[in-house]
């Protein structure tokens, strides 16, 4: 507890600080100003002292092309309102009531005191895979971390799916060379905003930490591996999200032909795509992706990407940079457990449904070894594990081992994700996505994963909260709410479980980890494997 004392007695000094001195704020309305590159910008003050600064632009963009600085302004404009989000579908990802364009380059603040007070920033990348999501969501709001804190907390939108990573540069040549990586750009400019204009925020640009969660996790591990990304991040979060390979430019460009297919255009009339609007550009792009198994996403394009980020090699021009990386028990209670009769299995049914994610041989040595990490699980409950670690741990291991034979300077902390959620009766278990309310200390929007406020679920937020901001201080998450938490290594294999109480274990689930041992990423088939089963 004693890092949120901390944090709530610095935020509350800076806050009255502000107040108090005035230079960034308009008298008449008594609302917090504060000077950005391209003009002034005026926030909301929040009821615990954290003044939002939202849908400020942190970039333009014409579409497929690399994001371009914004225009400037004179006076003053208020930034109390999200803005645009990239197209997609208008699932519970997208955020609802916030228009969508591709054009939607823009960037949330919460900050404590806008008082060049220097703190550690946080640079939160959302998930949703490559497609879809928003900086927007509830879940992602900064208010109670920047307070928490003391720190200064920052979200973006970008560009997604088709819109972000539609590579033309085989049809249309070098003038296109990067739009296969557009939206991974779009990162890149947010990070060049944020080392501009953050200090005017009360942040500090040489202690900037981006993390994400799922798809934000996968944006993280492209900056540890992009040369543009070298020198505008500090430290990276990487949650339920390694992502070791992108697309090869064969794979890039069949989807671009066969999006040009369906939409009846020439190769040499690709330039259309520019102009064609949002709703037929999106309901074609469904279609190639249905047909294809494949998604829209980042590329080697031999600019940005020469070389796939963490296979076979972890990138070099990172490894002075410390990680903190990790992934719920059981993932895919979130993504598959909608399927009619999945928590309700025995265990002959388990067995044949992992017949798509193991080799047939292996499944009795599967379910014996996981089970025995949990006798009392139900096959069900067996079934995740297993898929979860096929699907997500495997990729978290390598990535985490990648890294430790590397060398280099950069520390790399491992964590796990084990406390029970007790909604549904607790089947569950941890489901991908668990660790946002705990993280963004915002259980209240949490309540579907968490249920509601108890004993429990503060002694969580506690733990990764305070993990997570001890982090983005100092690059080492080590503070007073969790034991002590060594760095990764390939002997002991130190490793956080968050639960109540957290502990540290050395290799735990050994026997899981040897067996998925055999097995290469899942990404070396291309395409996640829980997609594959569900598509």
């Amino acid at each position: 507890m004693r890092l949120t004392r901390r944090g709530l007695m610095l935020g509350a000094a800076a806050s009255l600080s502000a107040c108090a001195s005035g230079p960034t704020l308009a008298q008449a309305t008594g609302q917090p100003l504060a000077e950005t590159a391209q003009g002034k910008v005026r926030g909301l003050l929040q009821a615990n002292g954290v003044t939002a600064f939202k849908g400020m632009r942190y970039a333009t963009a014409t579409r497929f092309m690399p994001p371009t600085t914004p225009p400037g302004w004179t006076g003053i404009k208020d930034m109390f309102d999200y803005g645009d989000q990239s197209p997609q579908a208008r699932t519970s990802l997208a955020h609802a009531g916030t228009a969508m364009s591709d054009d939607c380059l823009r960037i949330n603040v919460w900050t404590p005191g806008l008082d060049g007070g220097r703190r550690p920033v946080m640079l939160w990348f959302h998930g949703g895979g490559f497609e879809a999501g928003s900086g927007s969501a509830s879940l992602y709001d900064g208010t109670r971390m920047a307070r928490r804190g003391d720190v200064v907390v920052a979200t973006i939108n970008h560009r997604l799916n088709v819109f972000g990573h539609c590579y033309l540069g085989g049809v249309l040549g070098d003038e296109f060379a990067q739009s296969g990586n557009a939206g991974y750009l779009d990162l890149i400019a947010a990070m060049k905003w944020v080392r501009t204009n953050i200090a005017s925020f009360g942040g500090d640009p040489n202690n900037v930490m981006i993390y994400g969660q799922s798809g934000g996790g996968r944006k993280v591990s492209l900056c540890y591996a992009g040369r543009e990304a070298q020198g505008l991040f500090h430290k990276g979060v990487v949650q339920s999200g390694s992502h070791l390979k992108v697309q090869t430019p064969e794979r890039a460009n069949g989807l671009t032909e066969a999006l040009l297919t369906e939409l009846g255009i020439a190769k040499a009339d690709a330039r259309k795509l520019q102009t064609i609007d949002i709703e037929t550009l999106s309901t074609a792009q469904r279609k190639v992706i249905a047909a294809a198994g494949a998604r829209f996403s980042p590329m080697l394009d031999g600019v940005s990407f020469t070389a796939h980020p963490f296979l076979p090699d972890a990138p070099a021009i990172s490894n002075q940079l410390p990680m903190m990386l990790g992934t719920t028990r059981t993932e895919l209670t979130n993504q598959m457990g909608r399927e009619p009769g999945i928590f309700d299995m025995n265990e002959a049914q388990a067995k044949e449904r992992l017949k798509s994610f193991i080799d047939e041989k292996d499944i009795d040595e599967a379910f014996r070894n996981f089970q025995a990490s949990r006798p009392q699980a139900n096959a069900s409950e067996v079934f995740f594990t297993i898929v979860s670690a096929r699907g997500y741990c495997r990729d978290q291991t390598i990535m985490a081992e990648q890294r430790v034979k590397a060398g280099g300077r950069g520390k790399t902390y491992v964590y796990r994700l084990m406390w029970r959620q007790p909604v549904e009766g607790g089947r569950r278990v941890s489901q991908h996505s668990l660790c946002l309310p705990f993280m963004f200390d915002n259980v209240a929007a949490g309540e579907n994963m968490t249920g509601p406020d108890t004993e429990a679920t503060r002694a969580m937020v506690d733990n990764m909260a305070n993990s997570w901001i001890a982090f983005a201080r100092t690059g080492d998450p080590n503070n007073a709410s969790v034991p002590k938490w060594e760095p990764y290594d390939l002997v002991r294999r130190n490793t956080m479980m968050f639960d109540v109480p957290s502990e540290t274990v050395d290799d735990p689930h050994k026997a899981e980890r040897e067996f998925m041992a055999h097995y290469p990423s899942q990404q070396d088939g291309g395409n996640a494997l829980h997609r594959q089963a569900m598509d």
